[in-house]
């Protein structure tokens, strides 16, 4: 019999399956993609966002479950840049409190951590691909064929339901859903937006959106996004995403740092004989994609008090948010009922859950990967005390 197994090997998995080492446990860590952590690698494409380096209860009050306090008390932004320096990365944090490793990049992090789990005993089985139970067995299939494992523990890491090609794609719903595992249906979550636009903002896709801020629900976030074929997505979208999917309308303040009133002065006397890009470029320093936007979604354009009621609260006529599989991560899974203290099934003993499995939800800026880090841990502690 098996040791202990934990099955994905993300960055939820790999915690799991380093605590369960660390308490002398024999484990075996299946991926079913033939190398680990594609979607970590994939993040880190851009610069790996290791976590966000601001007080404990602001970082907790990013998330939308307050069940995860507890665990991420215990592995929180400090531990995960301990950790990522244990590993001989250095980390640095910018201006925005986001902490990344000194190298930008998720593949050395990865490296010094599959190779410490390897000399830790870590038995790696690539293109091992969960198929479901069999008896009181779990199922893989494997380039060797059918194979059957019986642990005396397991921790499950096998992500939510978004970015399939790298492994995310919730096929295990339905083998925990026949176990009785309560699951909330997943939903894309950190999300891009669809629009329709009209052949005027060709010109403008890949182009940054700055100095604007967002509004959706009573929530106003100031962040850059990107105006694509698609739509617009990037942190600022993603920030207000939650509340954009529950219904909440979502407006953008071109000019966040000035009042209506500032803005009405400003435009009392019109264009004149100017375009009106050239004089709200003029009066207001707004930039092309700004005023394209205006444009796109204000036209007909009106004057005088109105147009700068306008700028500040300018409506987003989109059609809702990009399909789960394009979106940065899921809101749905495991429901917390359905979970111990230590993260354990309550229909399956001795298995337990971790990552992006759980039904949970966080913005991007290391909120993400930390949680996946802090259940991974915690799960892999928990597996680790039961025999």
């Amino acid at each position: 019999m098996t040791d202990a197994l934990v099955i994905g090997a993300g960055p939820a998995g790999l915690m799991a399956a380093e605590a369960l080492t660390a308490a002398g446990r024999q484990v075996v860590l299946c991926e079913g993609k033939p190398s680990p952590a594609r979607k970590f690698l994939m993040a880190g494409k851009s610069g790996l966002n290791l976590t966000k380096d601001e007080p404990l209860a602001d970082f907790c009050g990013r998330y939308d479950a307050d069940w995860l306090r507890p665990i991420l008390e215990a592995f929180g932004p400090e531990a995960v840049m301990g950790w990522a320096r244990d590993l001989g990365q250095e980390v640095f944090t910018g201006s925005s409190g986001r902490v990344f490793p000194a190298a930008m990049k998720a593949s050395p992090l990865l490296r010094a951590w599959l190779a410490r789990l390897g000399q830790a005993g870590v038995q790696l089985r690539t293109r091992w691909r969960w198929a479901g139970f069999e008896g009181d067995g779990f199922a893989f299939d494997t380039p060797e064929g059918r194979q059957l494992i019986r642990p005396r523990v397991t921790v499950l890491a096998l992500g939510g339901a978004s970015w399939s090609r790298l492994g995310s794609d919730a096929a295990w719903v339905p083998w925990l859903g026949a176990r009785g595992v309560g699951i909330t249906p997943f939903q894309p979550a950190n999300m891009g937006l669809r629009v329709d636009w009209s052949a005027q903002m060709q010109r403008f896709f890949g182009q940054p959106v700055k100095g604007a801020a967002l509004i959706a629900g009573g929530q106003v976030e100031r962040g850059e996004f990107v105006i694509s074929v698609r739509g617009i997505e990037g942190g600022g979208v993603y920030a207000v995403s939650r509340a954009v999917r529950g219904g909440a309308p979502l407006y953008l303040d071109l000019l966040p740092g000035r009042s209506p009133v500032e803005v009405a002065g400003r435009l009392a006397k019109g264009p004149g004989k100017e375009t009106v890009a050239n004089w709200l470029r003029k009066m207001l320093k707004l930039d092309p994609a700004r005023i394209a936007l205006l444009q796109e979604w204000g036209r007909p354009l009106p004057k005088g008090e109105a147009l700068a009621r306008l700028i500040k609260a300018l409506p987003v006529r989109h059609f809702g948010p990009r399909p789960i599989d394009e979106a940065i991560s899921s809101a749905g899974g495991i429901s917390r009922e359905s979970l111990t203290e230590g993260l354990e099934l309550t229909t399956l003993p001795g298995v337990f859950a971790a990552g992006e499995m759980l039904d949970w939800e966080a913005p991007t800026g290391g909120y993400l990967l930390t949680a996946c880090l802090a259940t991974g841990l915690w799960a892999g502690r928990a597996a680790a005390e039961r025999r």
